[in-house]
């Protein structure tokens, strides 16, 4: 394959999983179907398909250019901090991510194909946390870290500087190196 269409086959794979993001949002996992995301994506079914075989690869490539983009935004966060100013950076994040995160209402209309998804990611957030922490027990506390994102993501409830507050709690950092509140 040329530059030139590899790079379009990027580009509309990027359109069709942003698209699955958008439909997603609206139907959810279960009443996901792959004409809707085509028409979304603004591509013909023959097209998805090409990329996708079925909706089980589109998910689970979704899944993962998530994860892509979540690892790339955090990576963004922390350049540049050291220390306990690089954790909590990620801790923010956590916070202004699941608070604007649009596919949290997936949890009500999905929660079978969330937990699966939360189960997949869950070891690979840890491990992305598990550096930053500055001090020993380091996998401990990026264990309990994530698995507090995961009860706030599922269940919610705690206002932003609350959550905070509770992810600082747990990481060990007393106040913040930057601001006392979320965002």
């Amino acid at each position: 394959m040329d530059s030139i269409s590899e790079r379009d086959g990027n580009d509309t794979r990027t359109r069709i999983l942003r698209a699955t993001f958008e439909v997603l949002g609206r139907r959810g996992y279960g009443k996901l179907n792959l004409s809707d995301v085509a028409a979304a994506a603004k591509v013909s079914r023959p097209t998805l398909y090409r990329l996708f075989s079925s909706k089980q690869d589109l998910l689970a490539a979704f899944g993962e250019y998530e994860q892509r983009n979540i690892e790339k935004r955090v990576r963004a966060a922390i350049e540049g901090l050291d220390g306990a100013e690089r954790l909590d950076a990620v801790l923010r994040f956590i916070v202004d991510f699941q608070d604007s995160y649009s596919l949290s209402r997936v949890v009500e209309v999905e929660p079978d194909y969330v937990l699966q998804e939360i189960a997949r990611v869950v070891p690979v957030m840890r491990e992305v946390i598990e550096p930053l922490v500055p001090q020993d027990d380091r996998r401990i506390i990026a264990g309990a870290i994530v698995r507090l994102a995961v009860a706030h993501y599922l269940v919610g409830g705690d206002d932003r500087a609350d959550f905070l507050a509770q992810l600082r709690h747990t990481a060990g950092i007393s106040g913040s190196p930057r601001s006392a509140s979320a965002g």
